[in-house]
């Protein structure tokens, strides 16, 4: 299990050299110039480069990091240098920009892996990295319960296991797993997994904490068999791995026959207590069994032997049959009566002390996990424990994307696993492939950022999540709706036609304006757009082919221009250029003129057109009514509203008495929030319909129309008109508060800066600067540039990273509640 190569460098290292406590680096890193650093490259021998070409704030904090790195590293006969680039250098490692923000690993001349360094955000980071690239034949990396069984079946009677489960990759429970498969990894198999679905399968409930288990399959013949598994309970760091390792490799009982306080074992050389077992001629079998089961119950915390009391010298008292020995010199044996296996399980483990070894760590308070930076983030991790059925999607890399949307239509989801919104979208995404299994011919995939983040910067992906369409021919079209299941369908399925569509027969266009045409799509798109032109108006259909094809998957756009369009014009008495907007629930068609319209004013008033009169509110359409930047009129209700009271605001719409309005009605039934609402405005929820105005763009007054007056054409128009002229007292004004999170977020650039200004006469590593002005304009863009990008030199020691990317999608609010 381990590449012969790599075995020359590690043989001899011992492990109390794994184990001592890393302070700061006595060695300093090393600084060389390109030639000489690959002059140094020898065969069989790992090295990790960091090429560096100018000083920056941004590189300093991670040199410091890889500087603390350099004598662990150097410990497992890995190198560390920094390399400084100069003008001239060709290399490719100099040659970029991008390129600077990683750090390269090669044994001999080969290059084995490169790493963004914002990946190595501490020396943790750095060694576990650095660690797993080497041991990727030692260490297996699985996702699902089905590899690790594969892995179990295939070692049974050949070797053991030592599963683990680590929170991310580069924490220092991963580092410490790293580090023990560096010794152990030609005795056992390890096995790593990030996934807490993973643990939870085989019986694990704590999944905030790392954990290790030990699973004997060397001993198990039957293939049908399942192997036994031990936990380790203590942290895991370096030395409690190491330790608890020690104790599988020890017989699981030993049978002696002398004064238990001159016993030695391994367990007492790694702190650990004894249990003796008493048994005599007459019981041994029964004995026997019994301390082989308390031994598997312990295995782990202490050593169980098993006592013959009749080849003893030393006397027992007659009525003890269990016997304890404290890890501690000095300290006398115990006797005990104990009847029951459970009582020797307890008793041990209320008495036994083990000191807990950890290696030095940063004193930092990890985050509170159940109080997350804002309302998403919380609702993600309390869903954390769902099982997404992410197999009804295909999981993209480099290697297979393009030949993946080029051979088919294709969804492609852009995302981060680490980013809240990320994950709360990808539940949406995945409840999207439900709804579409066997019915689309679109292949709905995704794409892991963080995992693949070349291959979303060639995507051009600069925010998260995103979700683009790949057709054949096309350039890929970004999806730019609500993130949520329903509108990503709409916008699939009413992309299945290109839009504008072509009309060519009056016949055709009153099909396509009945809703008959595409009648499949009009759930999806409620209102038709039909574009009328004459054949000469070249520029007006330019125009409206642009509009059509900008607004594609958000409403169904054609375009007739035939020779007998007045047909048309004249039956909906449209002047040419003109709009028809065919409202398929209302069953009415309208006609908008088009004279000298540009393409952008045409999206906006289709936009506008799209519409309802008098819609009800969601929590999903609020923002689109609230950028109209207009009073909301709002008529709460119990259930479905009054036809009479429909009909009287209506009216007053079309006699255009509400246009400085937004009218609107809110279903309490179908958004319970709008309770909270009302409170928000009474002290006690009303009675119900009630009609309010409130106006969230100036000043937050809140007004209620009386409530012992019937909700009628006259009554309103006498209110409203009142309000206008400063006669109606407010019932309340909403404050001007701002939306903040419950927990502040990291600016890790001012963190960066404070850092550097700490440091103001310290000299850094200095590498070759440019001094040619050509060069000197183009890195202040470069720096300029690099400010907008993910920060590549963090140190970061909270795992939460739901704060760490700042391009991501953020859901804005106005300043005031509604």
């Amino acid at each position: 299990m381990m590449s012969s190569s790599f075995n020359i460098f590690r043989v001899g290292i011992s492990f109390v050299m794994m184990c001592i406590f890393y302070k700061s680096a006595v060695d300093s890193l090393s600084e060389l110039s390109p030639q000489k650093y690959f002059s140094t490259l020898q065969p069989g021998k790992a090295s990790l480069a960091y090429f560096c070409q100018a000083d920056s704030p941004r590189t300093s904090v991670f040199l410091e990091e890889l500087n603390e790195a350099v004598k662990p590293l150097q410990d497992y006969g890995i190198s560390v240098a920094k390399v400084n680039c100069v003008k001239e250098e060709t290399s490719r490692y100099c040659g970029k920009e991008k390129d600077l923000v990683k750090a390269y690993l090669f044994r001999g001349n080969i290059l084995l892996r490169e790493f963004p360094t914002d990946t190595l955000f501490d020396v943790n980071a750095i060694v576990a990295h650095v660690l797993f690239a080497l041991l990727f034949n030692e260490v297996k990396y699985i996702t699902t319960l089905e590899d690790l069984q594969n892995i179990e079946n295939a070692l049974k009677g050949k070797a053991n296991i030592a599963f683990s489960y680590v929170r991310a990759i580069g924490t220092p429970e991963h580092r410490a797993v790293m580090e023990a498969a560096f010794v152990y990894g030609t005795t056992y198999q390890f096995v790593l997994t990030t996934e807490t679905a993973l643990l939870e399968s085989i019986g694990t409930e704590d999944i905030k904490n790392a954990h290790l288990y030990f699973f004997h399959c060397k001993q198990v013949l039957d293939l049908t068999e399942q192997c036994r598994r031990t936990l380790m309970e203590p942290p895991l760091t370096t030395l409690n791995i190491h330790r608890f390792i020690k104790t599988m490799e020890a017989p699981l009982l030993t049978e002696v026959a002398e004064d238990p306080q001159q016993v030695s074992t391994v367990h007492l050389q790694l702190g650990l207590p004894l249990v003796f077992i008493v048994s005599q001629q007459a019981t041994y079998e029964a004995d026997r069994r019994t301390a082989e089961w308390v031994a598997w119950r312990l295995l782990g915390k202490a050593g169980v032997l098993l006592l013959l009391r009749d080849s003893l010298e030393v006397d027992i008292p007659q009525h003890a049959n269990v016997v304890f020995r404290r890890a501690e010199e000095g300290v006398p044996v115990e006797f005990l009566v104990l009847h029951d296996v459970d009582l020797i399980i307890s008793c041990v483990e209320s008495n036994m002390h083990i000191e807990e070894i950890q290696e030095d760590e940063d004193d930092m308070e990890s985050p509170d996990m159940d109080i997350q930076d804002d309302e998403v983030a919380e609702t993600v991790y309390r869903d954390r424990k769902r099982r997404l059925p992410l197999e009804l999607t295909v999981e993209l890399t480099e290697e297979t994307f393009n030949a993946t949307v080029v051979a088919s239509d294709s969804i492609v989801l852009f995302y981060a696993g680490w980013q809240a919104v990320s994950m709360a979208f990808l539940q949406s995404y995945i409840d999207l492939a439900i709804k579409l299994k066997g019915t689309s011919n679109m292949l709905l995939t995704r794409v892991n950022c963080a995992d693949w983040s070349d291959l979303c910067t060639k995507q051009n992906v600069t925010e998260f999540p995103v979700v683009k369409m790949y057709k054949e021919g096309k350039s890929p079209v970004s999806y730019p709706g609500m993130l949520g299941t329903e509108d990503l369908l709409k916008f699939i399925q009413l992309n299945r036609i290109s839009c504008p569509v072509n009309i060519t027969s009056v016949q055709e266009a009153e099909e396509y304006l009945s809703g008959e045409l595409y009648k499949d799509l009009i759930s999806y798109s409620s209102v038709s757009v039909l574009g009328l032109f004459s054949p000469n108006m070249t520029t007006a259909k330019e125009d409206f082919a642009e509009a059509g094809n900008y607004l594609k998957g958000c409403v169904i756009t054609g375009i007739y221009s035939e020779d007998d369009v007045l047909i048309l014009s004249n039956k909906y008495a449209a002047t040419l250029p003109a709009l028809l907007l065919a409202r398929h629930k209302e069953g009415k068609i309208e006609s908008i003129p088009l004279a000298n319209s540009p393409a952008q004013d045409i999206v906006q008033i289709i936009t506008d057109a799209l519409l309802e009169t008098f819609p009800e509110i969601t929590v999903e359409n609020l923002p689109i009514y609230l950028r109209l930047q207009k009073p909301l009129l709002i008529l709460f209700s119990d259930g479905s509203i009054n036809p009479q009271y429909k009909k009287a605001i209506l009216t007053l719409v079309n006699e255009k008495h509400l246009d400085s309005l937004t009218p609107c009605w809110l279903n309490l039934k179908n958004t319970p929030v709008g309770r909270g609402v009302l409170q928000a405005y009474f002290d006690a929820l009303p009675p119900l319909p009630l009609l309010v105005v409130v106006n969230l763009h100036s000043g937050g007054h809140v007004f209620a129309f009386p409530s012992d007056q019937a909700i009628t054409e006259q009554n309103l128009l006498l209110w409203l008109k009142k309000l206008e002229a400063g006669l109606e007292s407010h019932i309340t004004i909403l404050p001007a508060q701002e939306w903040k999170p419950p927990l502040p977020a990291y600016d890790f650039l001012s963190m960066m800066d404070a850092a550097a200004s700490q440091h103001p006469t310290r000299k850094d590593p200095e590498c070759t600067k440019e001094t040619d002005a050509q060069e000197n304009d183009k890195k202040h863009e470069d720096k300029s540039a690099f400010r907008k990008e993910p920060i590549e030199t963090l140190r970061i020691k909270h795992w939460n990273r739901s704060n760490l990317f700042k391009g991501e999608k953020s859901f804005k609010h106005d300043n005031k509640e509604l």
